[in-house]
C-alpha cells in the first residue's frame, strides 16, 4: 500500500477582532471598522473590517491617520477578553476533527488532518465542515488552505480571502506550477531586505527563484536561507505539527501620551518595563536566554535591538543591568513615542548549554543564585503586602506622563 499523502489545513480567520465586532453590533455591519485606540488618541489601529481596508486602513497604522483616510469610520476599543473566548471555542472546532492541532495566534491554527480523513471524508471535506461550524456556532467566517506541507497550506489560505477555500495539488509539477506565479514577497522568510536583495537579482516570482542558480543564490543571502528558500521554492517543507509549545517571548511596550526627550524619564519608564517582564518570567517559570529593546521615534521610525545573556535568568537585577546598557547604546538625542523591553529564547531552566558560550564566557553562577533569590523574595512580599510595597527609588518616574502601557508575549 503506498504511504499516505499528509494533509493539512491552515485556517485563518477573515479580520478577527472587527468581524467579531460586527457580529456583536449588527448596526455595523457593512460599514468601516476600526479597533484599537481612538483618533483623538496616541496610539494606533489594532484590527481593521474589509470595508475599512478597502480606504487603505491597517494594523499598525496610527490611529489619527486612519481618521483622517475615513472620517465616518466606526472606532471601537478592543475587547481582548472577548476575542480570546471566541479563539478558545473556535480552537474546540479544530480539536473536534483532530488534536494535531498548532496554533500560530489567537485567529489562525495548522491542522494535520491526515489521519482524520476515515471519520470526517477528505482535506477538501474537512475544511468545509469546519468552516461551516465556525460559520454557524460563531456567525464568522474563517479561509482555509488545504495541501501536503504546511507551508503551502499557508501561501493558500490567504489567496482567496475572505471567506474562502483553496486546494493545492499534491503532485510534485503540480505544485511548482501553483507556486511559480505567486510573487517572492508571498515565501516565508522573505522580509523587506531579503526581498529587496532578491529583486536586485531580478527574482520577482516564486518561479524565478525555482531556477536560480543556487551559488547566485547564496552570495546574496547565504548558505542558509538559500538552501531553505530553494527547498520552499519548490514546495518542499517537512516541518510536522507541534501541539506542545513554550511561549516564545515575554515583552511589554509603553506609548506616551506625549513624545519624551528627556533621557532621565525614557530611563524610569525603561526599568519599570524590565521589572515587569522579569516578574512575568518568574510567574510563569521562564528564564531568558536574550534581551531585546524596541524604540520607537517621534518620526514613527522603528529600531529593534537585542543581547544574549551568558546564563538564562530571570532576576531582576541581571536583567536591569544588561537592559539599561543595551537602551543606553542606542538611544539616540531625539524625542521617543514608544519603548518596549522583552524577553526571548525563552526555557524552563537556567542551566546553561557549555557548548553555546563564547570562548571564556563562563556564568558567574554564584551571583546568579543569589540575583534569583533576591527576586524570589521580592515576589512573596509583594504577593503578600501588595505589588507597590517595595519600590526602587531609580524607578519614580519624575514626569507626568501617562503612557498607555502594552503586555505582548
Amino acid at each position: 500500500m503506498p504511504p499516505k499523502i499528509p494533509i493539512f489545513l491552515h485556517v485563518d480567520m477573515d479580520a478577527f477582532f472587527s468581524s467579531i465586532e460586527q457580529h456583536d453590533h449588527p448596526e455595523f455591519k457593512g460599514r468601516p471598522v476600526v479597533v484599537g485606540s481612538p483618533p483623538d488618541q496616541r496610539g494606533v489601529v489594532s484590527a481593521a473590517s474589509y470595508e475599512a481596508r478597502r480606504f487603505g486602513i491597517h494594523s499598525a497604522m496610527p490611529s489619527r491617520t486612519a481618521y483622517q483616510k475615513c472620517r465616518h469610520a466606526v472606532f471601537l476599543p478592543v475587547n481582548m477578553a472577548r476575542y480570546k473566548a471566541v479563539s478558545r471555542h473556535i480552537m474546540r472546532i479544530f480539536e473536534s476533527y483532530t488534536p494535531l492541532v498548532q496554533p500560530l495566534s489567537i485567529d489562525e491554527a495548522f491542522l494535520d488532518v491526515t489521519g482524520a480523513q476515515r471519520l470526517f471524508g477528505s482535506g477538501y471535506e474537512i475544511a468545509e465542515k469546519i468552516r461551516r461550524d465556525i460559520r454557524e456556532q460563531t456567525g464568522l467566517t474563517a479561509s482555509v488552505g488545504v495541501a501536503p506541507n504546511m507551508f503551502l497550506a499557508k501561501i493558500a489560505s490567504d489567496m482567496n480571502k475572505p471567506d474562502g477555500l483553496t486546494i493545492v495539488p499534491s503532485e510534485q509539477s503540480a505544485i511548482e506550477q501553483f507556486l511559480a506565479p505567486l510573487p517572492i514577497k508571498r515565501m516565508w522568510g522573505v522580509g523587506a531586505v531579503t526581498q529587496k536583495k532578491l529583486l536586485s537579482l531580478g527574482l520577482t516570482t516564486i518561479g524565478d527563484l525555482q531556477q536560480c542558480d543556487p551559488a547566485r543564490l547564496e552570495r546574496a543571502v547565504g548558505p542558509h536561507a538559500a538552501a531553505v528558500f530553494a527547498q520552499l521554492a519548490r514546495g518542499i517543507d517537512p516541518r510536522t505539527i507541534e501541539t506542545e509549545s513554550i511561549e516564545k517571548s515575554i515583552s511589554n511596550e509603553i506609548t506616551f501620551s506625549e513624545d519624551l526627550s528627556e533621557r532621565t524619564e525614557i530611563e524610569a519608564a525603561y526599568k519599570k518595563l524590565i521589572e515587569k517582564v522579569a516578574s512575568r518570567l518568574r510567574k510563569a517559570g521562564f528564564y531568558a536566554g536574550t534581551l531585546h529593546l524596541k524604540i520607537r521615534w517621534s518620526d514613527f521610525s522603528t529600531i529593534t535591538r537585542q543581547t544574549r545573556l551568558a546564563q538564562p535568568c530571570n532576576d531582576d537585577i541581571t536583567l536591569r543591568e544588561i537592559g539599561m546598557e543595551l537602551l543606553r547604546n542606542h538611544l539616540q538625542n531625539q524625542p521617543v513615542r514608544l519603548i518596549g523591553f522583552g524577553a526571548g529564547k525563552l526555557q524552563t531552566s537556567d542551566q546553561t548549554n557549555v557548548a553555546q558560550l563564547d570562548l571564556f564566557e563562563i556564568p558567574d553562577t554564584t551571583a546568579h543564585d543569589k540575583r534569583k533569590r533576591l527576586s524570589q523574595t521580592a515576589d512573596s512580599i509583594k504577593q503578600k503586602y501588595g505589588p507597590n510595597s517595595l519600590r526602587r527609588g531609580s524607578n519614580l518616574n519624575p514626569s507626568n506622563q501617562h503612557p498607555q502601557e502594552r503586555p505582548n508575549g
